[in-house]
């Protein structure tokens, strides 16, 4: 009986669709599994920050409690946005790397560039779902109606695309959760609370304000509040720009960094 002929090699053309919606699909099942942790605590969490500022401090606000509360309400929309996205592909890539399972994923016939579609695929949806039922949460408080729709999906993509990527970096950088930890509380958490989430920008001395223009998350949370007011603190089309930027130069950071192998290969 003959032997059978050597199997050949699959083609998959310029993308492969199938690897590339099979690693999607993990990364949304893997938060999905956990809806309560992932999904709705930081949803509580940004109704218990609302919460607390309308009755410690929105009656004291200049502009009135039902104009604080408009304000704030998209601050903290972006807020799940940026920190779901950055959590979920930085725990993916460290629960791989110490499980050992990475290896799962390096292994299969995927480029660079479908590796990171995957990872920042998959954590941008979780950003995306957080906000949405956030946004449902908080519509309790006040009604979150777009102004300029493609404000709020420019915006709120390229912030959570942005987090998802630094997410990744994270992920391939960190060899443990602490240091995990120290990225998020040292750097994302603070660069979140100090780029007006809660607060005008123009309501800061002037060397605060130079400080809040040079922080990138600025721009996302302005550009989205722009997208439900119809009012930003900086002008809307250097936000566009930024946006872009920021991503683009993270994108290719993340594409050399797979590439190499860093911290990833043995």
């Amino acid at each position: 009986m003959e032997g059978l002929a050597p199997s050949q090699t699959r083609e998959f053309g310029p993308v492969n669709w199938l690897g590339l919606w099979t690693l999607y699909k993990k990364e949304v099942m893997r938060f999905m599994r956990v809806g309560p942790q992932t999904l709705l605590a930081p949803v509580v969490s940004n109704v218990l920050y609302m919460t607390v500022f309308v009755f410690a401090f929105a009656e004291n606000s200049s502009g009135g409690s039902a104009e604080f509360i408009r304000f704030l309400a998209p601050g903290l929309v972006m807020l799940g946005i940026l920190n779901n996205s950055a959590a979920n592909a930085s725990s993916s890539i460290m629960t791989g790397k110490l499980m050992g399972s990475i290896v799962d994923v390096l292994m299969p016939p995927l480029s660079y560039a479908e590796l990171a579609i995957g990872y920042i695929g998959g954590a941008i949806t979780r950003g995306i779902v957080v906000a949405l039922a956030t946004i449902i949460a908080l519509s309790f408080f006040t009604p979150l109606i777009p102004v300029h729709l493609w404000a709020v999906l420019y915006f709120g993509l390229s912030a959570a695309a942005a987090m998802s990527m630094i997410g990744v970096l994270s992920g391939i950088w960190a060899e443990k959760f602490d240091q995990l930890a120290v990225v998020n509380q040292f750097i994302i958490l603070p660069m979140s609370f100090l780029s007006g989430t809660f607060y005008h920008i123009s309501s800061l001395p002037d060397i605060w304000q130079k400080i809040s223009y040079a922080n990138p998350l600025f721009y996302f949370i302005d550009g989205f509040r722009f997208g439900f007011l119809g009012e930003a603190d900086s002008n809307i089309t250097i936000g566009i720009v930024m946006a872009a930027i920021i991503n683009i130069i993270l994108f290719i950071i993340c594409l050399k960094v797979l590439k190499s192998g860093w911290r990833l290969k043995a």
